[in-house]
Order: C-alpha cells, then sequence, then structure tokens
C-alpha cells in the first residue's frame, strides 16, 4: 500500500493531540477533517494515475484541499 502525501498529522504535526481532542469534540472540524480526508486521497489518486482525471478537475481539487486545510488550520490555531 503507498503512502498518501499531505495528511494532516503530515502537515500539521504540532498539532496530533490537538487535531484528536477536536475531531471527538467539534462535529463541524470532524467533518472538515474528513472532507480533507476524502479530497486529499482523490488528489493522491489522481496525481499517482490510479484514478486519472482532467488536469482541471484535479486542479479543482488541490484548491478545494488547500482551501479545506486553511480552514482547520484557523481553527487548530485559534
Amino acid at each position: 500500500m503507498s503512502h498518501t502525501p499531505h495528511e494532516l498529522s503530515e502537515e500539521f504535526p504540532e498539532f496530533t493531540d490537538k487535531m484528536h481532542t477536536l475531531k471527538q469534540s467539534n462535529a463541524h472540524f470532524a467533518k472538515l477533517a474528513d472532507e480533507y480526508h476524502e479530497v486529499n486521497r482523490q488528489v493522491h489518486r489522481a496525481e499517482t494515475n490510479i484514478e486519472p482525471m482532467e488536469q482541471l478537475a484535479e486542479e479543482q481539487l488541490r484548491k478545494q484541499r488547500a482551501a479545506l486545510k486553511d480552514e482547520i488550520y484557523a481553527l487548530l490555531s485559534a
């Protein structure tokens, strides 16, 4: 099984404990984290040609991933 880059624990290693706590106590954070995970896996599958897609669609997914990451970071750093 290949490693999926850009997982939240790799992106924000200093917030690993806080992420775990927020996933348990904050439904909005949990939803964002789940959505980020799904979008990140889609990007990874596209990049590795497991599930190829048009370049524009892949770029849109990357933008969506970045927006989710920004929102997650805002919650983590609050």
